[in-house]
């Protein structure tokens, strides 16, 4: 009896050994990046209860997010008293805009520590997402657990800039900048504040710190060169206005700006050259954009004004034949007359009569006639 307890306690012990052992070889899979052989490492071990969590942050680590969710839901369920777990699963529905589910599960983490500032802020992006006004509640109530909340202040100070209540937006801003004075997104709106009050001299000392940060975009360029040129700094404007035009360089208005304001500077040369380039680009037909509205609207059953649009097309380029092919198929949807139909496909056909879509019209004329045939019958 004595050797069987033995052979019997020497299975469960090698038993419990190569579990441990297959345990600690996903765990260091995992930790250097396989993740894929992670997760068949740890598929493979015998309590998946335990390993649930592990199997579904590496599937989020090789954006497998649908596969992730399902195992983090899978052990919420089988462990509910792991908020971090609960926490990590909420905001990856969150991400994957699964929000009225991300919401329950931020409520209940509530209800379990109503004072982490993380999850009244993690619940208030998911709010926002459906347009649902308690999301400043809840970016509020992380400000007040953690006045450093860097991305709680954000939110706040925005919708106070957008409120044009300019006095609480600063107010934040501040006190932000208090903890992390590098903070791009917080001076990016103290710029902003300063400009939408007139405040030019104040936005710009603003805006040029985004720029000492290293910060550089189309937005910042171009509304620093605004406020230069309401100083009457024109070479400053003009200097920035050409760094936003980087970001887009056929932008026709950026061009006529610069212009405008080596006007300013009595620079009537360059002032020439920009906004003619200005007006040559204004100048590109746009049969391309007309054509591409045409069919939006098609789609919306909105046939008389695709057809308007196409039209609008064919003005802008009378050689693009497939707008002119265009205009007779919306007809061909539009039109409750078969005789109208067979009309304005004749039409096209008279009109263009070395476009490739000929063939097609013939055949549709063809396939009218056959209908009208049928009809008359009946």
């Amino acid at each position: 009896m004595r050797i069987v307890f033995s052979v019997l306690f020497a299975i469960l012990f090698f038993k419990t050994e190569a579990q441990s052992s297959v345990l600690t070889i996903a765990d260091s899979l995992y930790l250097n990046g396989n993740y894929s052989k992670a997760i068949s490492a740890y598929k493979s071990y015998s309590n998946q209860d335990e390993v649930y969590n592990n199997i579904a942050k590496s599937y989020v680590a090789i954006g497998n997010y649908q596969q992730a969710l399902q195992y983090y839901k899978l052990y919420t369920k089988a462990h509910p008293e792991d908020a971090l777990s609960k926490y990590e699963y909420a905001k990856l529905l969150t991400k994957t805009k699964q929000f009225e589910a991300s919401i329950t599960i931020f409520s209940e983490l509530i209800n379990i520590d109503s004072q982490n500032p993380n999850y009244h802020y993690e619940m208030g992006l998911a709010l926002e997402k459906i347009n649902d006004s308690t999301a400043m509640n809840r970016f509020r109530l992380a400000y007040d657990l953690d006045n450093t909340h860097q991305k709680a202040i954000f939110k706040i100070a925005k919708y106070f800039l957008i409120k044009r209540k300019h006095a609480a937006s600063h107010q934040y801003i501040d006190k932000g900048l208090e903890s992390y004075a590098a903070n791009v997104k917080l001076i990016s709106l103290k710029a902003q504040n300063y400009y939408y009050q007139d405040y030019y001299n104040d936005a710009k000392i603003w805006f040029q710190k985004l720029i000492d940060l290293g910060e550089s975009s189309e937005f910042i360029h171009e509304k620093l060169s605004l406020v230069y040129a309401e100083l009457s700094e024109y070479e400053q404007a003009i200097e920035q206005r050409k760094l936003a035009l980087k970001f887009n360089p056929y932008d026709a208005n950026a061009m006529f700006v610069i212009g405008t304001y080596y006007e300013q500077l009595n620079d009537y040369k360059n002032a020439e050259t920009y906004m003619l380039k200005a007006l040559k680009l204004k100048d590109i037909p746009l049969d391309f954009e007309y054509q591409k509205l045409g069919m939006v609207l098609n789609r919306q059953e909105r046939y008389n004004e695709a057809i308007n649009a196409f039209k609008q097309s064919l003005k802008e380029n009378p050689d693009n034949l497939s707008s002119a092919f265009f205009i007779v198929t919306t007809k061909d949807h539009y039109y409750a007359d078969i005789d109208s139909k067979i009309k304005a496909y004749k039409d096209f056909i008279s009109d263009y009569s070395k476009s490739p879509f000929i063939r097609f019209a013939k055949q549709r004329i063809v396939e009218l006639k056959e209908e009208k045939f049928l009809k008359e019958k009946e």
